[in-house]
């Protein structure tokens, strides 16, 4: 198992695995054969970033058995799925703040995020490990009052489009079985969500597999897989917002009413 992160490291971006409390810096590219330079950084000493930079983030509705049997809707035959914009990607740590505009409810939503690890376009299920980099956090952000503001049109990219909805990070982590993970939402010290992502609809190798169907997916591109039980409103003027998921890591940001 391998972390992969990105930081700052004075007025300098760089990339690198991290140990303990260590990142051992490396040089090239994340995704072609990156070799360690011989550096070594506390994380103490950096700013870590949103572990890519995504062309595209995918972000999936309804794939979860158990919020669809709590929705009373069907399950779907294929992904149900938007996309939200490059912009919406902030850091761990960053604080979110409500757009100054809008002042209606904001729903933070727990999720597990796929890594594309390189150009990935109509593969087949058995070869999806193969363009999988890896795992991490991710909530998305959404502004739950937008959806269905008009009548006619569901609004799924505006609402979860604003800028710094998508926090995700600290690390990808390589090599592990996403059936056997739990996501787990803290909101200001509560938890709020603890859900299997064996309960998914399409597993993680589906998803790749049926999307790169639709659209060529990038290396850093992201999947968010969906959420489940448990999606909430922060309501609180500072709210600390913790997605933790055993073996991948714990996103930690504050959204700012």
């Amino acid at each position: 198992m391998t972390q992969w992160v990105r930081f700052r490291h004075q007025d300098q971006t760089g990339f690198g695995t991290l140990s303990g409390q260590n990142i051992t810096v490396h040089h090239g590219d994340m995704f072609d054969s990156p070799k360690a330079n011989g550096k070594t950084l506390s994380l103490s000493d950096v700013e870590l970033l949103a572990p890519t930079t995504p062309s595209k983030v995918v972000a999936l509705w309804n794939n979860f058995h158990a919020l669809a049997a709590k929705l009373n809707v069907a399950e779907p035959a294929e992904p149900l799925y938007l996309l939200k914009a490059p912009t919406t990607v902030t850091s761990p740590n960053a604080v979110v703040q409500k757009p100054a505009w809008y002042d209606g409810k904001v729903a933070y939503e727990g999720e597990l995020a796929i890594v594309i690890g390189k150009t990935c376009r109509a593969v087949s299920v058995t070869e999806a490990d193969d363009f999988i980099l890896g795992y991490t956090c991710v909530n998305d952000i959404t502004a739950a009052d937008i959806l269905n503001k008009d009548p006619t049109f569901p609004q799924w990219a505006r609402a979860k489009g604003f800028d710094d909805f998508c926090p995700f990070g600290p690390a990808i982590v390589t090599d592990i079985d996403p059936a056997k993970l739990t996501v787990r939402t803290i909101l200001n010290g509560a938890e709020r969500q603890s859900y299997r992502i064996s309960d998914m609809i399409f597993s993680a190798q589906e998803l790749v597999s049926k999307i790169s169907h639709d659209m060529t997916l990038l290396p850093g591109d992201i999947i968010a897989c969906g959420t489940s039980l448990g999606v909430g409103v922060m309501k609180e003027p500072v709210n600390k917002v913790i997605i933790a998921i055993d073996g991948v890591g714990e996103l930690t940001n504050e959204f700012r009413n």
